[in-house]
Parts: structure tokens; C-alpha cells; sequence
């Protein structure tokens, strides 16, 4: 079996970014472990999602990652939240501060929204077809 484990967010700070994803976004904090060169390995996965793909938190290092933080697919939605409750989803969100740059949308492919995380990247919020 092969999959996709971790996908890497370049962020501006690891505690900030931790509080966003699992306060506003419902995330649990699978791994913050200390490295050797002063950074951490922090880890951040969709509650519910144990084994599925984890979000690896990496702060920017140097003037070039930086620039990216935020921008990291050049405006385009980089990231798919699926959920099989988007009204709850989209509520608690909302509630939590999340941005959605557009009412939440029927497509042929499920229920969708685009929300900004912290930095401003793109995401959907999906609720795919059954």
C-alpha cells in the first residue's frame, strides 16, 4: 500500500499555527516534537483522519520560504477539506473566525465553499457526493 502522509504548510510561527488548525479548524496535534536545529516537527491532522494524510507545520526559513508563506499554490486552492457534515462544519467555522471568500455552493461533485486559512491560503471546505 502507498499513500500520501504529510504534505508540508510553510507557516510564520508554530504556535500560531497550531491554535488555527486545531481551534478553528478541528484539528488534533498528532506530533510536536523538538529537532536538534531549534525547529520542531509538528504535525496536525483532521480529527476523525488518524493515519490519513497529516499536515507537516514547517516554519519559514530564510527570505525565500517566507515570501511563500501563505502563497503556496499562487492564489489557486492548494488544500480539500472533505466532511461528511458541511452545514456543521461551515457553522463552527464561521463561528471560529474562519474567512470563506464565497457562500457555500451546490456542484456536481458536493456542497463547497473556499475559506483562507491564517496565512491566507486557499482551501475548500467539500462535502462530496455520496
Amino acid at each position: 500500500m502507498r499513500r500520501v502522509a504529510l504534505v508540508t504548510l510553510v507557516v510564520d510561527d508554530y504556535d500560531e499555527a497550531i491554535r488555527f488548525y486545531t481551534g478553528a479548524l478541528g484539528f488534533r496535534l498528532a506530533e510536536d516534537a523538538p529537532r536538534l536545529d531549534g525547529s520542531r516537527w509538528v504535525v496536525v491532522e483532521p480529527d476523525g483522519d488518524a493515519g490519513g494524510t497529516g499536515i507537516l507545520l514547517a516554519r519559514a526559513k530564510g527570505e525565500e520560504q517566507r515570501a511563500r508563506v501563505g502563497d503556496q499554490t499562487g492564489g489557486r486552492v492548494g488544500f480539500f477539506l472533505h466532511t461528511e457534515d458541511f452545514a456543521r462544519d461551515h457553522a463552527r467555522m464561521t463561528a471560529a473566525g474562519v474567512t470563506f471568500l464565497e457562500e457555500p455552493r451546490q456542484e456536481p461533485y458536493g456542497t463547497v465553499a473556499v475559506f483562507r486559512d491564517l496565512y491566507g491560503n486557499r482551501w475548500d471546505l467539500l462535502q462530496p457526493v455520496a
